[in-house]
């Protein structure tokens, strides 16, 4: 059954939210994920866990309505599709197909896909605002402070400040905004973290979200007029309201709220409040202190939790474009399938904390858990009731001690599973239906199932149906907990089983013993097989294709990122005599850079901390220049910047890219490279 279907068949088992008024209710949202980039593994990660809790909630009875989407405004947005050449609204049509291109090859059953660039949205973000305003909770005024663009986000400091959540430098704004009445909330805002403790989960969010509260709250710039890309300000179109209070409307806006129809009004008063806001706990203040405070001050009801998990590391960092540390979920799921991502994301990473990812742990994961633990047990199992047993589901007879010791640990499984999963404790959860897929490999191997079948006598052959059904039943209780987690081979191995659809399963009496005796096995076919030494290799290889540039006479610009093929391996490397060749030269991203601002770094006398504007975003630079040049006389001055080399720490100062130039005489002095004719900042170098 294709995913679309599935959706469909989910919806279709709860009808109309007005026939379903006593009907349990379970609205979950991943947050809407920004369009400056394709997506990532990151992103996969926020996203899959979604879908588990969903599929697992549609499982037991749950009216489930789950939201993913895109956020599509703001001056980043808007930066990264003038470098593009391109109008904004092209720009964000190409990267939010990636990312929905992803989920859809991911299989994950959305209810709805929501973009801060539709009309609907639209009309629900203004209603919001309309009603902040006729309540007295927005005033217009000015603001004198930094901005950072990356995060899109009014930040504390002084001109120069990195910005304390990604560190990239601040941009001074001074701007005519409207400003909304944040200090009048902090009392509240305490008050429902201390009466709902599950507010902020887990606790240590919620103990960082408390401490800023009572840091002190300042009222909040929620609109822009220096640029034009984002929703417009009821009654002022010179303004353009803030992508934060824009984006976080998307919660309410997709289920209805501000729609004229009927209908989509009624889906609004049925779904909210979510039950669970999914985030990254990089934007928790936004969601557990801003986002509140607009619906209090709306007067609209809260969601009931926000959950915060930590980041996804590769080679010990945040994956991001800047840091050129991508995984695309891709990459796994052409080599491994669909299956080995979702299980070792939920498996390997403990919930909530910052989680490692490898190829090389991945791999072992997947061989260990999944091609030697359960895909090994259907294997034997079904094979050899296929072979002694003509295919059909033998009847057991009376159970011995180990048989009764398989059907305990099952029952203890079924609640233990239950209990961690839903308490979001999905690694812990996922060892309780593999401790039993261990115990009944070993029972296999105890038990000697292929000696009995052997003798002809009636105890040997009572025994051994015996042995194989509570094997075939173990595997049942495995394959309905997991279904959530591991869609695709669970539905192969609920069919090979003899049962059907596994879509129709309801895990809420789920309980040991159910599988009915005489019922014919389907096709037997191997769901995990082994991942052989060469996949790390392959995957690693797809990276590296899939991250370099098409053989052209320049790199693609942002906006044909994902669109061109890549150069086979074998063109890009170096020839006999060190010589490097043109696709070589194309990785490297030169950019024309002003400098804003220079000063010395304390402590090294060959060191200048710059602020390098390359047009999408200002860079802070640590070179060795202070031996040549005066701080105070590089200011206004256009260089070339190496923009996409990785950043390294000197002097406990992240440098963000390299500034190009010449070294002369002997003792190597440095001499910055220029122009004689007047070039734009930002442009490509080629």
């Amino acid at each position: 059954m294709s995913e679309a279907k599935s959706r469909a068949g989910a919806r279709r088992r709860n009808p109309d939210p007005a026939k379903r008024e006593k009907d349990l209710k379970f609205y979950i949202t991943t947050p809407i994920y920004y369009v400056n980039a394709r997506p990532h593994i990151g992103h996969a990660y926020t996203t899959l866990v979604c879908d588990a809790i969903a599929r697992r909630k549609r499982l037991l009875g749950y009216d489930t309505f789950f939201l993913t989407g895109n956020d599509e405004h703001g001056q980043k947005i808007e930066r990264s599709a003038t470098d593009a050449h391109v109008p904004s609204q092209k720009w964000v049509d190409k990267i939010s197909g990636e990312f929905r291109a992803l989920f859809d090859k991911m299989g994950i059953t959305y209810d709805d896909y929501i973009r801060t660039s539709d009309e609907r949205h639209k009309r629900g973000a203004q209603e919001l605002w309309k009603r902040l305003q006729e309540r007295g909770f927005i005033y217009k005024g000015t603001y004198i402070g930094q901005y950072c663009v990356s995060d899109e986000a009014f930040v504390e400091g002084k001109p120069g400040d990195p910005c304390p959540d990604c560190g990239r430098i601040t941009e001074t704004v001074r701007e005519e905004n409207y400003f909304f009445k944040l200090s009048a909330f902090a009392e509240k805002l305490l008050n429902h973290y201390q009466q709902h403790p599950e507010f902020v989960r887990p606790e240590t969010r919620r103990n960082e979200v408390i401490a800023f509260v009572r840091g002190g709250l300042r009222d909040l710039s929620v609109s822009r007029s220096t640029f034009k890309w984002g929703v417009p300000v009821p009654g002022d179109p010179n303004h353009v309201m803030y992508v934060w209070l824009d984006a976080l409307s998307n919660y309410i806006t997709a289920i209805g709220f501000g729609a004229e129809n009927k209908k989509e009004q009624e889906k609004y008063e049925h779904y909210w409040p979510a039950d669970v806001h999914m985030i990254g706990k990089e934007i928790i203040r936004f969601h557990c202190v801003y986002w509140p405070a607009f619906l209090m001050a709306a007067g609209l009801p809260l969601p009931k939790s926000v959950i915060a998990h930590g980041w996804l590391l590769f080679e010990e960092s945040k994956m991001s474009k800047t840091r050129g540390n991508i995984v695309r979920a891709e990459t796994v799921i052409d080599v491994l399938g669909n299956d080995a991502l979702r299980y070792f994301l939920l498996r390997e990473i403990v919930f909530g904390q910052d989680g490692s990812f490898s190829f090389d742990a991945l791999v072992d994961r997947y061989n260990s858990d999944l091609a030697n633990g359960l895909g090994n047990l259907a294997s034997r199992t079904l094979t050899m009731i296929d072979r002694y047993f003509a295919g059909t589901v033998p009847q057991p007879a009376a159970r011995a001690s180990a048989d009764a010791a398989i059907a305990d640990q099952a029952r203890s499984a079924i609640a233990e599973f239950g209990r961690l999963f839903d308490d979001y404790q999905f690694s812990r959860a996922l060892e309780a239906p593999w401790a039993l897929v261990g115990s009944v490999n070993k029972y296999l191997v105890e038990q000697e199932p292929w000696v009995l079948a052997e003798k002809k006598d009636e105890a040997s052959q009572s025994r051994l149906a015996t042995i194989l059904y509570t094997s075939a039943e173990a595997l049942r209780v495995v394959t309905a907990l997991a279904h959530p987690v591991l869609p695709d081979a669970t539905a192969k191995i609920w069919s090979q089983l003899g049962l059907g659809t596994i879509s129709d399963l309801n895990l809420a009496p789920l309980k040991w013993g159910e599988l009915p005796p005489g019922s014919r096995l389907g096709k037997i076919e191997p769901v995990f097989p082994r991942a052989d030494k060469t996949a790390v290799e392959r995957m690693k290889q797809m990276e590296q294709d899939r991250s370099t540039p098409p053989p052209t006479s320049a790199a693609p610009g942002p906006a044909d990122a994902g669109s061109a093929k890549p150069a086979p391996p074998a063109a890009t490397a170096a020839t006999s005599d060190g010589k490097i060749t043109i696709d070589d030269f194309l990785k490297v991203e030169l950019r024309v850079g002003q400098v804003k601002f220079a000063e010395k770094v304390k402590g090294a006398d060959k060191l200048l901390r710059l602020e390098v504007d390359i047009g999408t975003e200002v860079r802070q630079v640590v070179a060795g220049i202070a031996l040549a040049y005066e701080p105070e006389k590089l200011i206004g001055r256009k260089v070339v910047l190496v923009a996409n080399l990785a950043p390294r720490k000197l002097r406990g100062l992240e440098s963000n890219g390299m500034i190009v130039a010449a070294s002369v005489g002997d003792e190597g002095k440095p001499v910055l490279a220029g122009f004689l004719e007047d070039v734009p900042v930002g442009a490509k170098l080629k």
